[in-house]
């Protein structure tokens, strides 16, 4: 028993070194919970980058392809729809990123966790959320799926 807990402790010190750094963003899907029926809600083109300092601190900000600038208030509160943003401090454990939020686009999460799958391929992170009642999709259950591209310096 304590042989796997040190294998596990090791996987995610592995995980941790090689999500520190800096992530464009490639593509953001949701998942429906019930049909499985992805779609890539953010368009073919989204905008974002996350950042995971060695520190713990964590930044992420996804924005959908072909935004407008808001006029009016409802034009306001449709940009608000077409974007992910939250930081907190992170940790990594059993393969999940865990973020205590501190600030984000939906008050909702401010205080509590935010629980990521995580994987790479190579230079790129595909994190995914558990199936969820979403805020920009009327609390719709799906389950985010996003792909990041490490940033070249």
């Amino acid at each position: 028993m304590s042989l796997f807990a040190v294998s596990a402790h090791a996987d995610d010190a592995e995980l941790r070194r090689q999500i520190v750094g800096t992530w464009q963003l490639v593509s953001v899907v949701y998942e429906d919970a019930t049909t499985k029926d992805r779609t890539p809600v953010y368009g073919e083109h989204p905008k974002g980058i996350q950042i995971a300092t060695p520190e713990g601190r964590w930044l992420a900000l996804m924005t959908a392809d072909g935004r407008n600038v808001p006029k009016t208030d409802a034009d306001r509160a449709q940009a608000l729809k077409s974007m992910i943003a939250y930081t907190g401090r992170y940790r990594v454990a059993n393969g999940q990123v865990i973020t205590k939020v501190e600030a984000a686009w939906n008050e909702a999460w401010v205080g509590g966790e935010q629980v990521r799958n995580i994987r790479f391929d190579g230079d790129r992170l595909t994190i995914e959320s558990p199936p969820l009642p979403h805020p920009n999709m009327n609390d719709k259950t799906v389950r985010v799926i996003v792909v990041w591209q490490r940033e070249k310096l």
